[in-house]
């Protein structure tokens, strides 16, 4: 079932929201009343009624559970972070909005319009049982009864109508809608003139005075700053440990071998030709005989002339599918042909030809062009593969009992990983500068955030003690300590004092670039006829160029009321360019269809008005968070 809700989705959006949160059990609009928390610490309000932390924590597990079972492999931190509470939190303070406004508004949905709605809408019908009812497996998968999923699909369609007449009737403007996709695909031809720092390195040399203010400004500091690492030393627990201890009897190897044989072959096929003459089994006797007869002349004819078989083939026939081909029927397996012509075939050698086959469909000559596979592995070929495939079988079976003894083992014996790497017999492996967070090119065990969040734990960085046993990957167990721990710091001076007054003289060559272009500007101010060197372009928001964003900001944004006209951007570090506007052009044709982008840009401003009017109804019913929610985002979930 899991795999059903996986692969369908996207089918499923419009469902799936209704599973998010699990406080919206309660059955009618009107029971929104009930939705109070008064016992327990409330991390938001609406409509004078509270979100307590329990709710927040359970919607919390339940998006977590059912993100992880549309991806099995996806880390379930990354899912407990305050951004994704929050995210959690928004959307339930956006549910009881809707709610509140929907009772208000006397929005309810009736009986017959949920029924009517979930019998014809599309995108239920993967949940539709043949008589219309909702599918059971789908509502055990879920934890649901059918009350409970027609209450909530009740609660979403009642909390659309909520939005419906405002997103199903917005409308943009000819004159905006106009204004807005030229400020997005007018185009404008220009001239331009780049002044880029490196042009202007040469010119520059920071001083040790320099180099030192730069050094000791705050606002550089974490530039110069030598991160937090470690030397560590870990144990990695896997398949690959476990197998290298178990041994398997010749005799199993090869029973495994006798019984999975199948493995080890080629399906054998055969590449044929063949030419057909029509007689059905139901036709009279006297009609399969002169087809019999036919069949007989023209097998003759082939084996007189075993070349001509193609072109015998082509004109005579009766099998429209291969007659084209000269007959060829390409390469087939067993039990793809009906079986007197199968026997027939696999009977021949390349080059063959076969007496006439009668068959169901009429009378066949066959001519065998290749034969292919058949073969089989000897057990000596593929001994080391099953031998592997068996271990890592049994390594399998015993990692759940030896995983236990190796928590237990790192936990008890904490001060040291020798005592776990001699008795399960595991490589002691080191690791020199480690960081907090994964670094580019990182694998295994130094690539797992649960492994690195482990290791650089408070007790692990105080008392260089063992971590926990961390689940790294399927079948994969690590704990580490560390050796030699260096908290971060900021490097002297005289460490870093080449790369600084690498940064001192990009910016110096920067500001000189900077004053080089505005005097440039000022020129072409006052002689706005003045050409600029290079090509002219034509560019567009949808066709930059390539240019830097600012470039093409300031381009779009010029007054164009007289031209030629001339800009100056600020690039920052990249420099400064001198822009010189020539031509304002029609939009960009290669952008699309006019009508859909001005449904686009309905639908955008539709978006907005929704948007706008929820941020109202929010005020309106005093929908909020609490001071509690910011601290609580940060904490786990409560089990």
């Amino acid at each position: 079932m899991f795999d059903f809700v996986r692969k369908h989705t996207r089918l499923l959006q419009f469902v799936l929201v209704l599973l998010i949160f699990p406080s919206f059990v309660f059955f009618g609009i009107q029971g929104y009343s009930r939705f109070t928390g008064g016992e327990a610490t409330a991390v938001a309000k609406v409509d004078g009624h509270d979100i307590t932390r329990a709710e927040w924590d359970a919607a919390q597990r339940d998006q977590v559970e059912r993100l992880r079972r549309q991806m099995p492999g996806l880390d379930p931190k990354f899912l407990d972070t305050p951004e994704m509470r929050l995210q959690v939190l928004d959307g339930l303070v956006r549910e009881r909005t809707m709610l509140a406004a929907a009772d208000k508004l006397h929005l309810v949905t009736t009986d017959d319009r949920l029924q009517r709605i979930f019998a014809t809408d599309p995108q239920f019908a993967q949940l539709r049982n043949a008589d219309g009812s909702v599918s059971k497996e789908f509502l055990a998968a879920q934890g649901m009864s059918s009350v409970q999923f027609a209450q909530r699909l009740r609660q979403e369609l009642s909390m659309r109508q909520v939005l419906q007449g405002i997103t199903a009737t917005a409308v943009g403007p000819a004159g905006s809608s106009g204004t807005a996709l030229d400020a997005l695909l007018q185009q404008r031809e220009i001239q331009l003139q780049r002044f880029e720092p490196k042009d202007y390195l040469a010119k520059v040399s920071p001083s040790d005075a320099d180099i030192e203010a730069y050094y000791k400004n705050p606002v550089h500091a974490a530039e110069f700053e030598a991160p937090e690492q470690a030397d560590i030393e870990y144990l990695v627990l896997d398949l690959e440990a476990l197998k290298k201890d178990i041994k398997v009897p010749e005799e199993d190897l090869k029973k495994y071998y006798t019984e999975n044989e199948a493995r080890y072959s080629t399906p054998a096929e055969r590449r044929a030709s063949h030419i057909l003459v029509k007689a059905e089994k139901s036709l009279p006797e006297a009609e399969r005989a002169k087809a019999r007869e036919k069949a007989e002349k023209l097998l003759a004819e082939v084996k007189k002339a075993p070349g001509s078989f193609a072109e015998l083939a082509r004109k005579n026939s009766d099998d429209p599918g291969s007659k084209e081909r000269g007959g060829d029927l390409d390469f087939f397996g067993r039990g793809a042909m009906v079986k007197p012509f199968e026997d027939a075939a696999f009977g021949l050698k390349p080059g063959e030809i076969s007496g006439v086959v009668e068959s169901d469909f009429g009378f066949h000559i066959i001519q065998v062009t290749a034969a292919r596979g058949g073969d089989k592995k000897s057990y000596e070929e593929v001994r080391a593969g099953i031998e592997d495939e068996i271990r890592k079988q049994l390594a399998q079976r015993k990692f759940s009992e030896v995983a236990v003894e190796f928590t237990n083992t790192v936990y008890e014996q904490s001060d040291s990983l020798k005592p776990a790497a001699d008795k399960f017999k595991l490589e002691l492996r080191t690791a020199s500068a480690v960081k907090r967070a994964p670094q580019p090119g990182a694998t295994g065990p130094l690539a797992s955030t649960k492994f690195l969040d482990a290791l650089f734990g408070n007790e692990a960085v105080r008392n260089k003690r063992n971590t926990e046993a961390v689940e790294t990957g399927p079948n994969q167990m690590v704990s580490g300590r560390i050796v030699k721990h260096e908290p971060a710091r900021q490097r002297a001076l005289a460490e870093v004092k080449a790369q600084v007054r690498d940064r001192v003289a990009a910016e110096q060559a920067a500001a000189l670039a900077r004053k080089v272009g505005e005097a440039r500007l000022a020129e072409l101010s006052k002689a706005p006829e003045t050409a600029l060197p290079g090509a002219t372009l034509t560019i567009s928001r949808a066709q930059t160029r390539d240019l830097p964003r600012e470039v093409v900001d300031a381009t779009l944004r010029a007054n164009a009321d007289k031209l030629p006209a001339v800009e100056g951007v600020d690039l920052g570090a990249q420099g400064y360019a001198v822009v010189r506007l020539l031509k304002v052009l029609p939009r960009d044709p290669a952008t699309g269809d006019m009508a859909r982008l001005q449904q686009q840009y309905a639908q955008a401003w539709a978006d907005a008005e929704s948007q706008a009017y929820f941020a109202s109804l929010k005020t309106r019913l005093g929908a909020r968070t609490t001071e509690a929610a910011a601290a609580a985002a940060s904490s786990p979930a409560a089990n």
